[in-house]
């Protein structure tokens, strides 16, 4: 599972009502600092648009030097943005490309980026050193860079670029993450910017090219019931001879979820025991090589799913000639090994443009112990719908746990860790319509099955730059009746972003507003009065972005999602313009209506097309045909494209009319009624 996010401007010029500003005409301050000084409807801070811009192709350069250059674009962009580089990391086509291409600016490439650092140096004051020993050090090296003026770097390519170390941090900190970060609060928090938080991973885990992963097992049926339960013998002793040998665990189908899910791992060599440990535990963490792309289930069980997976080393005695690997382990397991250290660690460089600009403080706090604790005081040192931009640890858990948090402390969350570039797009103005789309409207209903299919993350701004542009493009986009998810926090992110998805959208296409409004929350988490002004936060973006539906998460209990409370639905009701809402849900069908305003239950089965048909088959054995029936269904944004839904349009004969979502709640508020 992954997952997770207007001005009121014309062409090139903002308005007094929104920016309050001229473009280029914005001082440091104005731009980027803070933008409490101008009009009180900005959530986020204020860039002026670019003009020219200086770029380079970064793809294939290390985590710190592409660090060192974010940086240095994040101290550069907040005047005038000028620099702008090319990412397109697990992209199925270039969007960074694309995005600078449909912006039309005078551009000159550098052919090597590193170049620019010379460039800009008198833009800069030097750079703070962060200490490799340490990788929380790299994310207060770069809250200190935002407040200094300097770029981040390590000790040898502050020698190597020729920059004055402004501030040093080796040697400052040790492993111990909750020092690290409350030292950082205790010194750091009066200077930066309270318009935001950040929080970033300080690094990221690398593939090495030209691994040969050799295939031990794998599970050829699609099985979600854990009915292949069992031990399983793994033997990689094929793969002995170098210093260790890697054991990937991933998922046989990474379309639909339910990939490989492990229990209690043994490990002998030569018929002798030398590892046991169950995931999760201390006696797991010395064989974790990297267990970053997955999660922890409910059992203490590690899985991962989608295109994860996670990777134990194991180093058996000198001589060893057999190496078994025994696991209880279950559903959809793809299993790997290899002799060759297959990923390294490096600096993660993405969004620190946006964090060094607007002088905002980033930390990478889990939710839970501690670390959670530490993470709470950091909510409640900022005022209400400050977002927290950027992710958090642990994934799935780390997610939903993350965002609860956020909810009690006033704090939308805006998925942004892998948002590039953000301080130009931030900048860039375009026409945003603020006009709904028209209803086609179904002036009666009939005895059929009224379905509206969601595209999900659209809250996630990272997701609406890459992803999402990815699969907008795909050229069966139009054929079929789809619904979007998107953030209306764009029109401050993204303006160009969100004015091409709502100038290129077919007659097809809905926009709808990404959970649970302006930003990714849990309203239930909320404090009632910090929840209307985040409700009406929402509703001046969603009235100025032109989106009339809301898809919204609720709250959790007992490990399920709840339904949107009466108060809940009236407040959204009240100071937003939706006309329904579909929420995330377990359980039964969900069809109601709650504050004057229909609600249903986003429902969506795995695999695709034909499996998708055969699961609303199933869901509607049970109705008589005798009144309509509404399934709001939720669509995988990470797996499905428009081919896929394509594919599935012409499969909804007989009892299914598929529409989109303003026709659906129209007639549905009207069937409840």
């Amino acid at each position: 599972m992954v997952s997770r996010r207007t001005f009121l401007a014309g062409g090139g010029a903002a308005t007094a009502g929104g920016f309050g500003l001229l473009p280029g005409l914005a001082t440091e301050a104005q731009a980027a600092v803070s933008s409490t000084s101008g009009s009180p409807a900005r959530l986020l801070p204020v860039f002026n648009r670019p003009r020219h811009l200086d770029y380079g192709d970064v793809s294939k350069l290390s985590g710190g030097d592409q660090t060192l250059l974010t940086t240095l674009q994040g101290v550069v962009n907040r005047t005038e943005p000028e620099l702008y580089f090319i990412y397109d990391i697990g992209t199925t086509s270039v969007p960074d490309t694309k995005w600078l291409a449909d912006m039309r600016l005078p551009a000159k490439l550098s052919k090597n980026p590193l170049d620019l650092v010379a460039k800009y140096r008198n833009r800069i004051r030097g750079a703070i050193v962060h200490d490799p020993a340490v990788p929380d050090s790299l994310n207060v090296a770069t809250t200190l860079a935002g407040l200094e003026n300097a770029v981040v770097a390590d000790a040898d390519q502050a020698k190597a670029h020729g920059l004055k170390i402004v501030k040093d941090l080796r040697g400052m900190f040790d492993d111990d993450r909750v020092k690290t970060y409350r030292w950082q609060l205790d010194n750091l928090f009066p200077r930066v910017t309270k318009q935001l938080l950040a929080g970033l991973p300080p690094t990221r885990v690398v593939d090495v090219e030209n691994v040969q992963w050799l295939e031990i097992a794998r599970e050829t049926r699609q099985i979600r019931d854990s009915s292949n339960r069992g031990t399983y013998n793994l033997d990689v002793s094929a793969k002995l001879g170098q210093e260790a040998v890697y054991v990937r665990f991933a998922d046989s189908f990474a379309d639909d979820g339910w990939g490989a899910s492990v229990r209690h791992v043994v490990v002998t060599a030569n018929g002798t025991e030398f590892a046991r440990f169950e995931p999760n535990s201390p006696e797991e963490a010395p064989y974790l090589f990297d267990g970053s792309h997955s999660s922890i289930g409910g059992e203490a069980n590690r899985f991962a799913d989608g295109g994860n997976y996670w990777i134990y080393r194991f180093a058996p005695p000198a001589g060893t000639t057999s190496l078994v690997v025994t696991v209880e382990m279950w559903n959809q397991y793809l299993v790997s090994a290899t002799d060759t250290a297959p990923t390294r660690i490096e600096p993660f460089a993405y969004f620190r443009d946006y964090v060094v600009a607007t002088k905002a403080m980033v930390s990478w706090l889990p939710p839970g112990g501690a670390t959670g604790d530490l993470l709470i005081e950091h909510f409640a040192k900022y005022p209400t719908l400050a977002p927290y931009m950027g992710w958090f640890a642990n994934d799935v858990s780390g997610e939903w746990d993350g965002v609860d948090l956020a909810s009690k402390g006033g704090s939308p969350v805006v998925a942004a860790d892998f948002y590039m570039n953000g301080t130009v797009h931030a900048g860039f103005t375009a026409p945003i319509s603020d006009k709904p789309r028209p209803i086609k409207r179904i002036s009666k209903p009939q005895n059929k099955v009224y379905l509206t299919l969601t595209f999900g993350e659209g809250d996630n701004i990272q997701y609406c730059q890459r992803r999402l542009r990815d699969i907008w493009d795909d050229p069966k986009r139009g054929l079929v009746p789809t619904n979007w998810t998107i953030s209306p926090l764009l029109a401050e992110t993204g303006p160009g972003l969100y004015s091409h998805f709502q100038r290129t959208a077919t007659a097809n296409d809905l926009l709808v507003c990404g959970p649970s409004g302006g930003g990714y929350t849990y309203p239930a988490s909320w404090k009632a009065t910090e929840l209307t002004q985040y409700l009406k936060m929402t509703g001046g973006f969603m009235q100025r972005t032109g989106l009339d539906l809301v898809y919204a998460y609720s709250g959790r209990q007992n490990d399920q999602w709840i339904l949107l409370s009466k108060e809940i639905a009236e407040g959204y009701a009240k100071y937003t313009p939706t006309k329904g809402i579909m929420q995330t849900w377990d359980g039964d069908p969900l069809m109601t209506r709650q504050g004057g305003i229909p609600v249903t239950g986003g429902w969506g089965p795995p695999g695709k097309a034909a499996e998708f048909k055969a699961a609303l088959d199933q869901r509607i054995a049970g109705w008589d045909g005798a009144s309509p029936l509404f399934i709001s269904g939720m669509i995988g944004a990470w797996s499905w494209t428009p081919s896929d839904m394509a594919e599935l349009g012409p499969l909804l004969t007989g009892p299914y009319e598929l529409v989109l979502a303003n026709a659906f709640y129209d007639l549905l508020n009207r069937v409840l009624a």
